[in-house]
């Protein structure tokens, strides 16, 4: 109840920041001109602004995203807003093993450090398809995808916390959606599964894999004592592209619920804040919601099923490199 009171009313929590608040509030008087982040999904919604509010806090940002029109249509209008903007553009489809280690190939090319990796990308409520290499697209595009390319780039990240002396930080992005998924949370036997396919659970699924996959990233870094935390958030209920596939639903649903939802500078203030602030360095394992720290299901915090679900995308990932 108390969660349902500081959405509607937009009182702060503990740190300082509440649903109301906004990515530029959030990250106000940070100077971050030493960082370099990448954003997924950094050319439209609370990807692109979190790109935009990062590079006007000074951090080198590379966007990441499938659609380079988009992309260069991104960057044009951050520039224009904002000229001393560092943003560099690469393509990258999530649903896609080859693109995403052509992705890593051509930002390694770079030559830059990495201090902030934002898995920020997604689809939602999609019709029951299969990726290109044949994993369900939902899973495929919000779980497995990053779960590669996070793993893809941990050797750049863990150089440049090494060498630099900053905090690397991995924000997953997930959803409340994360309480609702499949039957005993993830159905590892029937991920590609038609039958008893569910566009909601399968979202829902995808988004607890998100905070599974935060949370053993974090118990593993911890034991490494790598200088990189790992967290994953609830940007909020916001209408963005991700909403495509249910729009006459969520406008028919905005209706009956318009007081719980966000704009996008306030969506995108929650992955600003755990990004760049403060108040975060050395909190690693956490989901979080409205700028505070929030306990999420019984299921996200399994370890267990979080060891399950680590072992089972590796063997995934390690199948779909030998095709």
């Amino acid at each position: 109840m108390v969660g349902i009171v500081s959405l509607i009313t937009g009182k702060a929590g503990p740190s300082g920041f509440g649903s109301a608040s906004t990515a530029e509030e959030v990250t106000e008087g940070i100077d971050a001109s030493n960082l370099t982040a990448i954003i997924t999904g950094g050319a439209s919604g609370i990807g692109l602004e979190t790109a935009r509010v990062l590079a006007l806090r000074k951090v080198h940002v590379v966007i990441a995203a499938r659609n380079m029109e988009a992309c260069k249509k991104a960057n044009k209008l951050i520039l224009e807003q904002n000229q001393s903007a560092r943003i560099d553009i690469l393509e990258l489809d999530l649903a896609s093993v080859k693109s995403i280690r052509a992705f890593v190939d051509n930002f390694l090319a770079l030559d830059l450090p990495l201090n902030i990796l934002i898995n920020n990308a997604g689809v939602m409520f999609c019709p029951f398809q299969l990726s290109q290499d044949g994993i369900e697209m939902q899973f495929a595009t919000n779980h497995i995808g990053h779960f590669l390319l996070t793993n893809l780039l941990l050797d750049k990240m863990k150089e440049t916390a090494k060498v630099s002396g900053i905090e690397g930080r991995i924000v997953n992005l997930s959803s409340v959606a994360h309480s609702y998924p499949y039957l005993k949370g993830i159905r590892f036997e029937k991920i590609n599964n038609r039958n008893g396919y569910c566009d909601k659970k399968a979202y829902g699924q995808s988004k607890l894999a998100n905070i599974l996959h935060s949370n053993e990233l974090a118990r593993r870094l911890q034991e490494e004592g790598v200088n990189i935390t790992a967290n994953s958030v609830h940007p909020g209920v916001i209408m963005t592209p991700l909403m495509r596939h249910s729009t006459f639903l969520m406008h028919l649903l905005k209706v009956f619920t318009f007081y719980i939802w966000k704009n996008v500078p306030q969506g995108a203030a929650t992955t600003c804040y755990v990004a760049l602030h403060p108040k975060v360095k050395g909190v690693s394992g956490k989901y979080f919601q409205d700028c505070n720290e929030h306990k999420p299901s019984s299921y996200a915090r399994n370890k267990v099923l979080a060891r399950k679900l680590w072992d089972f995308s590796n063997t995934v990932v390690n199948s779909l490199s030998k095709a």
